[in-house]
């Protein structure tokens, strides 16, 4: 028998999250902004394969790995697909042209690749990417124009397409005034230069009226489409995109406002069994270190995961945690294999008892993140593949 652990992918909740991003933008705003789904790392843990059927309805897939770009098209993806770090090395330029992928320019070296490289098929689509204050990926505001320039010149000479300003929040979830000043910076920099833009992440996203104050002084956009000074909702949708991630799969961005509050639904349920139960006296320790001892008496159950699974090994007694529907706690430390929890409130538990770490039937992703001191997507993306994952592809999509 395989050991009793499991990762449950749901594809429909993926499609009802996108659903419920793209309705928000729409009554938000009364016009739409064009939606990268991000799907990097394995789309955040959740598979390629699901991803790509569940986001049918994006207009564009954005990543990180030239591998999982390649095999979105493999997969059938016809539609555009952005790299968010861009090429990293001249050999790159081959698969972008083969591919059809457009890339992030953040740096001169990748400017020079393009136009030391091989001139490709057909002229590859760009977003130049500004340092507005993340202090990471970027060209800083003093050097932004004359990359754009240079973007530009190989956009004449056939080496580039259509180019886009792209840059990224660092508090979006929880510092309007600090976005503010990075929106600021933003369009102060690209003021008049053509192209698209797309500024916003999950925080952005979801944030009211965001994305919609970028690029207030944007000009045409450089394949030929509307200005930003159009109003009309196409243009708009033309002019923009945003680029949801974590939201996507069911965790919030936000550290005040819950998935379930925003209307999403988990997309993975990370499930296991009871492999013991046992009664200790008071005062027991519990696990490695016995950092735990029991208070009273107690009953206590051991779990088949560990943070050889994926579980943070730093998730502190009191975990939230489900048995057979009933929440609970866990007790002591996580192990490589298995972790401890309480089984006072759950009686009717035994050996093969269901088991919900996080996702549908259990505490969310977030909730288990914060009593590890993290965040949901590192657990989401941490599940080891050790871990079987069933995939639930027969369900309604409403």
């Amino acid at each position: 028998m395989p050991r009793p652990i499991s990762a449950t992918i749901r594809p429909a909740s993926l499609s009802h999250n996108l659903k419920v991003v793209q309705s928000q933008l729409q009554a938000r705003q009364g016009m739409q902004p064009r939606v990268w789904a991000v799907i990097k790392a394995r789309a955040y843990g959740h598979g390629i394969e699901s991803a790509v059927s569940a986001f049918a309805g994006a207009d564009g897939l954005a990543m990180l790995d030239l591998e999982e770009a390649v095999q979105c098209r493999e997969l059938g993806w016809a539609g555009p697909i952005l790299l968010l770090e861009g090429h990293f090395q001249a050999a790159d330029v081959a698969v972008l042209d083969e591919y059809r992928l457009h890339t992030t320019i953040h740096c001169s070296e990748q400017l020079e690749m393009l136009e030391r490289g091989a001139h490709p098929r057909r002229p590859i689509d760009a977003f130049i990417k500004l340092d507005t204050g993340m202090s990471r990926l970027g060209f800083t505001p003093a050097s932004y124009r004359s990359a754009f320039e240079r973007a530009l010149r190989a956009q004449q000479a056939g080496i580039l397409g259509r180019l886009g300003k792209m840059t990224h929040f660092a508090r979006a979830d929880d510092d309007a005034d600090v976005t503010q000043a990075q929106l600021d910076v933003f369009n102060q920099i690209t003021q008049g230069l053509p192209g698209p833009i797309s500024v916003c992440n999950s925080a952005g996203t979801l944030t009211p009226g965001l994305w919609a104050k970028a690029g207030a002084a944007a000009g045409t956009d450089s394949g030929g489409g509307p200005t930003r000074e159009d109003k009309t909702p196409m243009a708009a949708r033309a002019s923009h995109w945003v680029r949801p991630g974590i939201c996507l799969y069911g965790a919030s961005p936000f550290a005040q406002r819950s998935a379930h509050a925003l209307g999403l639904r988990p997309a993975m349920t990370l499930s296991a069994s009871l492999i013991s139960v046992r009664d200790i006296p008071a005062g027991t320790g519990v696990g490695y270190g016995h950092i735990f001892h029991a208070p009273a008496p107690m009953r206590i159950g051991v779990v088949a995961c560990g943070y050889a699974d994926g579980y943070p090994r730093h998730a502190v007694s009191g975990t939230p945690i489900t048995v057979d529907g009933v929440r609970t706690v866990t007790v002591g430390r996580v192990s490589m294999d298995m972790l401890a929890v309480d089984l006072d409130a759950v009686p009717q538990a035994r050996v093969g008892s269901t088991v919900v770490l996080w996702g549908e039937g259990g505490p969310s992703v977030d909730e288990v993140a914060a009593a590890a001191g993290t965040i949901g997507y590192e657990l989401l993306c941490a599940v080891a593949p050790r871990v079987p994952r069933t995939i639930i592809s027969t369900e309604d999509t409403q």
